[in-house]
């Protein structure tokens, strides 16, 4: 009988042993499968978001389709901040056009016959690639326009963004990789490379020497103006 009582009893306690570890695989492995859940969202998250390299928006859209919507036109977004300066008042107006560009304010101005009729905000040229003060005229015209000097470059088997400023001046292209030439629409040509076109603003001078403008204004600007307008930047 003190046998048999010595046996169950380890018996029992076997079982006791078994049934805890079981118990404990068992929360090991929902504990795990939560741990590996979580991980697998986390991914999904992470890849959803865009990690392109940091760069100027100024070329946001360019040798591909938009990715979001725009208000500022061809291949550029919608300005950083809300545009409640811009104005057009030329329509059916007569007179002889001039365009003052003012940096410091970061807006231009468009005259006919001396009159006022229309203001639009800017993007000058930044610091170390100010757009020069002068007088100058506008020497060209270009509805569709594209940089010859800046872009960005992208691989050609993913369509990645390697590069959304790049200047072909420094930057390499790669084997794989392809540069796209940054759009320009509207450009008016005043000064050497120097013109204002359609282009992203982020609320202050931020160009490489170009005024760039809301697609709107500057498409104002472009259908007004001629070849010969007077140009003043100050």
């Amino acid at each position: 009988m003190f046998l048999e009582g010595f046996r169950e009893n380890r018996n029992c306690r076997r079982c006791l042993r078994l049934n805890l570890h079981i118990g404990l695989f068992h929360n090991n492995y929902y504990a795990f499968m939560k741990y590996f859940l979580l991980l697998a969202c986390t991914i999904l998250f992470v890849s959803c978001i865009d990690t392109r390299p940091p760069g100027s928006d100024y070329l946001a859209g360019v040798g591909g389709p938009i990715q979001r919507p725009t208000s500022g036109g061809p291949h550029h977004p919608a300005p950083a901040i809300p545009d409640d300066v811009s104005y057009w008042e030329g329509d059916g107006v007569k007179g002889a056009p001039l365009i003052k560009i003012n940096r410091s304010q970061q807006k231009a101005y468009f005259y006919k016959g001396g009159k006022l009729v229309g203001i639009s905000r800017i993007s000058s040229g930044k610091e170390d690639t100010g757009t020069p003060p002068g007088n100058y005229k506008i020497t060209q015209k270009n509805k569709d326009h594209k940089s010859s000097l800046y872009g960005t470059i992208k691989d050609k088997a993913t369509g990645q963004v390697i590069n959304d400023n790049a200047d072909v001046r420094v930057d390499k292209v790669l084997p794989g990789q392809a540069f796209y030439n940054a759009p320009m629409p509207n450009y008016m040509r005043f000064n050497s490379a120097i013109g204002m076109h359609t282009g992203y603003l982020p609320g202050y001078a931020a160009s490489h020497g170009c005024v760039r403008m809301p697609h709107h204004m500057s498409t104002k600007f472009f259908e007004n103006a001629e070849v010969g307008t007077p140009v003043i930047v100050e």
